[in-house]
């Protein structure tokens, strides 16, 4: 568990590096991530390069003990670049060049970004690949960000139109998938495809379909040629890309493949005041100024899957931003929360952004750890305090994992010692992630099905799928967030809140999965190519839940069904989304029965053996009692968050049990009696933190 912070040397005064260097290394911070926006100082012209301040830099940093992340600059094309090369910069939907002037403007697809963009990243690992400060690479800067991941420049149009022929072969082959006979809309050459946008009204939904796999391909593949340079020349040092939250534009499972470590840019208050699809104005409001408890866990858990159990954070926020439409002060104590927070959900670094606040530029108004007078601001304090309490926590449980006694005289010898030799000393099992019980299935290709076709306003996106991460969450389990290719063995609950495309493969491991299985409404509803589901949903899963779903309904807000007990008695209501479904009376080896109804007597939930099926959305107490009925089946012992404390959640790193209060109100946490506490207290104000080592895992981690 380290701290670390971004820091841009080129927007201050050099004589001032080496005291933020200092107090960096004086407020515990180790590492410091540098560089990702600089091309212009790197190389002012084209092949000319400019290295003496970055090598000040790194060596002033080095000088204080700190490890440096460096960051290929290519989020930032310099203004040379763009003037001799016009075509990198990026075009939008309605044929505008998106000019210099900002950063991210560049397209994906430009040969000469892809040129230019090898020339700095070789020049720079071959530079840096070695230095013994620079423990690690970032590719780039937050991909897609300010919508760029999809252009509609000549050199996209090209490149889609050469994907195209690539993945079908033929003319006729495309009008076949995309099933051109609608409308008369049949392409008569691959020459003569353009771009699903312009059109009288909308394109075909599979034309809609392959420009996103397209443009998400043309993002892994930028990616992955900076990885293969950066691992020619930086052998050894891990490759990481920083994710956005709440932002799917591509397959972030794809890339990953490529990358050693996930990293995101954790900003709980910004995403609380942007979720407007699927927070309600009461919900940004309640949570303006501590985060929604569930939305920045969510993102912990999933890019530490897409990181295949490594997770870096690496910009957490410290105070107001400036990008939502209004940008809440965080209430005291909660950057020290979300600190620990993503601790307990398995990070090995949180990175604060940024140093201190620029009083010039488009993020001026955007905090750090200091103010700009260079005076510590309240999440400097905060960041502080997390790095005297990491060794104090670190010590502990290596006394409790030991089995010695605590000596309070000597934790911080020991937390010195064991940080000193890189944490050799602790046991690698008492703070390891450990897999948990319970899988939630996010696909990207899904998500996007869910933008182009979303049938209801509020059911594109991440909504459902945290919704429903929510509710276990408030459940008191671990969940693992996973891609539809991960083998599901071991998990006694599996959860596919909107999986609307499931693959034969993933069908095939879902009939071998010996745990329960909960799929939400429009599972399987839809093919690859964006058609309904033959002959008609759930598709492939029809092995497993004999039913069909004879027709769908969108709910606008405030319209709701009644959902009932078989006994008639009420248990809640169904809001935003039902399938309504027809038992299939074909022999499937299953027999279906139906849970719940909705007041007009359609389903509502129904089973077929270990698999529940969701025909609809439901509020939130009614939710958490089918996934909990799930999760019991599944051998699983929830411990249900009261209602009077809803900001409380809980999550295990290890032998480690933390709790974290997002508030309104005070929180009485699960403590098991005689067990002393790491962190906090038994009763939580808002915005504080509670751990302990819990009973018999200490045992299990020596």
């Amino acid at each position: 568990m380290r701290l670390g912070v971004c820091y841009y040397p080129e927007q201050w005064p050099r004589e001032r590096w080496a005291d933020d260097a200092r107090a960096m290394r004086e407020m515990g911070l180790s590492t410091v991530r540098i560089a990702e926006f600089a091309w212009s100082r790197m190389e002012p012209s084209e092949g000319r390069f400019d290295w003496e301040w970055l090598d000040a830099a790194i060596d002033t940093l080095a000088a204080q003990g700190l490890q440096v992340i460096l960051g290929t600059p290519t989020a930032a094309p310099p203004q040379w670049l763009v003037q001799a090369h016009p075509d990198v910069l990026p075009v939008d939907a309605q044929g505008r060049v998106k000019p210099f002037g900002a950063r991210r403007h560049y397209c994906f697809s430009s040969p000469s970004m892809w040129a230019a963009s090898e020339r700095i990243v070789t020049a720079m690992a071959e530079r840096y690949g070695q230095h013994p400060a620079v423990v690690a690479w970032q590719t780039d800067n937050e991909y897609g960000c300010h919508d760029t991941t999809l252009s509609y420049s000549p050199a996209a149009l090209a490149a889609f139109r050469h994907w195209l022929a690539q993945r079908y072969g033929t003319i006729e082959a495309l009008n076949e998938a995309w099933g051109t006979a609608f409308w008369g809309v049949q392409f008569l050459g691959f020459e003569h495809v353009g771009f699903p946008v312009g059109q009288p009204t909308s394109a075909l939904p599979t034309h809609a379909m392959d420009f996103r796999r397209f443009s998400s391909d043309q993002v892994v593949r930028y990616n992955r040629m900076q990885v293969d340079l950066l691992r020619r020349h930086a052998p050894g040092r891990p490759v990481l890309h920083n994710f956005m939250g709440l932002f799917g534009e591509f397959d972030h499972h794809d890339m990953a493949a490529d990358l050693d470590i996930a990293a995101w840019d954790s900003y709980p208050l910004g995403h609380v005041d942007t979720a407007a699809t699927f927070l309600t104005e009461a919900e940004r409001q309640q949570w303006a100024r501590t985060g929604h408890p569930d939305i920045s866990a969510f993102h912990h858990d999933l890019y530490r899957g897409i990181g295949h159990g490594r997770l870096w954070v690496m910009e957490q926020q410290a105070g107001p931003v400036n990008w939502a439409d209004w940008n809440a002060l965080p209430l005291p104590g909660m950057v020290r929360a979300w600190s620990w927070e993503a601790f307990a959900h398995g990070a090995e670094l949180v990175s604060y952004f940024r140093w201190r606040q620029l009083p010039y530029g488009q993020e001026q108004m955007h905090s750090g750890l200091n103010r700009p007078d260079g005076k510590r601001d309240v999440g400097g304090e905060e960041a502080a305090q997390v790095a005297r309490e990491i060794a104090q926590v670190m010590a502990q449980v290596m006394a409790q994992v030991s089995g010695d006694a605590f000596d309070q005289s000597s934790d911080q010898n020991r937390a010195q010692s064991s940080t000193h030799a890189g944490g050799a000393a602790l046991p690698a099992k008492a703070l390891a992630t450990d897999r948990a019980e319970v899988a939630l299935v996010v696909d990207y290709p899904s998500l996007w099905m869910t933008q182009i076709q979303p049938q209801g306003k509020d059911m594109a996106g991440f909504g459902v799928a945290i919704r429903y991460y929510s509710a276990l969450r408030r459940l008191g389990l671990n969940v693992d967030v996973v891609g539809p290719d991960t083998d599901l063995t071991g998990y006694r609950l599996v959860v596919l809140p909107q999986a609307l495309h499931v693959s034969d493969a993933l069908a095939g491991r879902l009939a071998q999965h010996a745990g329960v299985i909960v799929a939400g409404p429009r599972t399987g509803s839809k093919t690859a190519d964006l058609a309904i589901a033959a002959p008609l949903p759930p598709g492939p899963l029809r092995t497993l839940l004999p039913v069909r779903v004879r027709a769908v309904e969108s709910m606008r807000p405030g319209r709701r069904y009644a959902v009932q007990a078989e006994s008639g008695a009420a248990l809640g209501h169904a809001t935003q989304w039902r399938d309504l479904l027809d038992l299939d009376t074909s022999p499937q080896g299953q027999d279906v029965q139906v849970r719940e109804r909705c007041e007009d007597g359609w389903p509502a939930r129904v089973s077929a053996g270990r698999v529940d099926l969701h025909a609809a959305l439901v509020d939130e107490p009614l939710l958490q009692a089918w996934l909990d009925d799930a999760a019991r089946r599944g051998g699983l012992s929830p411990v249900a968050i009261s209602a009077q404390t809803p900001g409380l959640r809980l999550r295990r790193r290890g032998a480690v049990q933390f709790a974290i209060n997002h508030g309104p109100a005070d929180a009485n946490v699960p403590l098991p009696t005689g067990v002393p506490l790491l962190l906090g207290s038994a009763t939580l104000p808002p915005g504080g933190v509670a751990a302990w080592v819990v009973p018999g895992l200490a045992q299990r981690s020596r």
